[in-house]
């Protein structure tokens, strides 16, 4: 995703939090409150400028990251899928036998078409750059799967054998050997 934070539609979101996730009256109104009534100031020299901010939730909030993507999570357990997130990183996840491999790679294909359109839809867009495929498993496993180029969103990525999350390297086989 990208500029994520800065993004989300208050209005929007608050429509969701009611009809996703059930809350109303005095929950509903904490949140409004804490969307509501805030401002973008610009200072430059001795000006100051400070306008209304509809869009983007709170930097630095615990609610932030909670609030902006707590629908991916059901988009992505619509297809059987788990997520991971920290602020506006997230990771897809699916286990499946290596003879399902064709199948699996169908489902997270249509699921990360979901989460694009779940973005796109909260005029937020998916970072194609940022995306990568790691299958994991024991060396005899992974070889099995001849899968190597998966089609996701509007591109085809390449399967990498190690990726970066949080800081830390993840390679396929999972002995920490990645550089």
């Amino acid at each position: 995703m990208s500029a994520a934070f800065d993004c989300v539609d208050h209005d929007l979101l608050l429509q969701r939090l009611e009809t996703n996730f059930g809350l109303t009256d005095v929950v509903l109104r904490w949140m409004t409150s804490f969307l509501s009534e805030r401002t973008l100031e610009v200072r430059y020299n001795a000006s100051t400028a400070a306008q209304p901010a509809y869009y983007g939730v709170p930097q630095g909030s615990v609610l932030g990251p909670i609030l902006f993507t707590a629908d991916i999570t059901l988009v992505a357990a619509r297809h059987g899928l788990q997520l991971h997130q920290y602020a506006d990183d997230c990771q897809l996840y699916v286990s499946a036998p290596v003879d399902e491999a064709s199948a699996t790679v169908s489902r997270l294909s249509h699921c990360v078409t979901d989460v694009a359109s779940w973005l796109s839809a909260s005029r937020l867009q998916l970072n194609p750059e940022k995306t990568v495929l790691t299958w994991l498993g024991s060396r005899q496993q992974v070889e099995k799967i001849g899968i190597r180029k998966v089609p996701i969103h509007s591109s085809v990525i390449t399967t990498v054998d190690s990726a970066r999350d949080l800081g830390v390297t993840l390679d396929s086989h999972l002995n920490m050997s990645a550089p």
